[in-house]
């Protein structure tokens, strides 16, 4: 069984991406935009490729797994990947416009559904078989009232995020842990993979109740505390592999637990076997001898 085919992408592969774009989108302008399918997970609006033309983009950032290119207008650029969502960079050797941008495709491109021509030379295109992710420009006074973005919890990796945080917000939390750390109001990005690994790292089952990482007070137990140092350490790891990836096309798939159901546990000094359960209609992969 893969199961990874069906969980991607998760924050560390976003974050691939964004550090993939940021050359060549960051102070570049739209100087084309073309939509060749505007029917994404949220349809996109008839205006959308004129509010976006000749638009200069300032910075190009991440929360949680949406792409967010901050305009000159005053708008932003939300990008989601979806399941199947990916951008392909083509740059031009002298930097002009492609003569015939709009009419001819390469091959398999019929999933490119937008089409970004910038100033610098790059045509940037959203494909994306499954039509799951999405894209639309956002007003950024209104960015925290988005409905997906203002209930996000802390970044995994931003400095807003410790054990105390995660402690308060575990505290008197009866449902599993694995269901806890997957809910983005909890913990924006961590995603059904790195959960697995962050557990298993950290040596806690995923069956464990979310609570029992906080005191009655919310103050962090030391399994907290263990937690936090393991999904830093997993997500700066998926993050290098991620790039890695994306630069020579190495394999990326490298894993302690998730997917190696009946594996031997890689947990030194342990003798178990990798087991798989299914929490919430997802696969968990944990070790039962040395997660508790």
């Amino acid at each position: 069984m893969n199961s990874r085919a069906e969980e991607l992408p998760e924050l560390p592969e976003v974050e691939a991406v964004r550090l993939a774009l940021q050359p060549v989108m960051e102070r570049a302008r739209f100087e084309q935009v073309l939509v060749r399918r505007p029917d994404l997970r949220v349809r996109l609006p008839g205006t959308f490729a004129a509010r976006l033309k000749g638009q200069t983009v300032r910075t190009l950032g991440r929360r949680g797994k949406y792409l967010l290119a901050e305009l000159t207008s005053g708008d932003v650029l939300v990008m989601h990947l979806g399941m199947s969502g990916s951008f392909r960079v083509e740059i031009d050797a002298d930097g002009t416009t492609p003569e015939r941008f709009d009419d001819e495709r390469s091959p398999g491109a019929a999933h490119d559904h937008v089409v970004f021509r910038m100033s610098a030379g790059a045509t940037i295109t959203f494909n994306d078989p499954r039509r799951f992710g999405s894209i639309a420009l956002v007003s950024r006074k209104d960015l925290q009232r988005h409905r997906a973005l203002g209930a996000l919890g802390p970044e995994p990796l931003g400095p807003e995020f410790d054990a105390a945080v995660l402690a308060r917000a575990c505290r008197g939390k009866k449902t599993p842990l694995k269901a806890a750390l997957s809910d983005q109001r909890v913990l924006a990005g961590l995603g059904n993979i790195y959960v697995c690994e962050a557990l298993h790292r950290a040596r806690l089952s995923p069956r464990r109740r979310a609570g029992s990482i906080a005191t009655s007070t919310g103050a962090p137990r030391a399994s907290a505390c263990r937690l936090v140092t393991a999904i830093k350490k997993v997500m700066n790891d998926a993050i290098r592999r991620a790039t890695a990836a994306q630069e020579d096309g190495s394999d990326a798939d490298r894993f302690r637990v998730y997917d190696r159901e009946g594996r031997r546990c890689l947990t030194p000094g342990c003798r178990g076997t990798v087991r798989r359960i299914v929490q919430a209609g997802r696969s968990t992969f944990f070790c039962p001898v040395c997660q508790k």
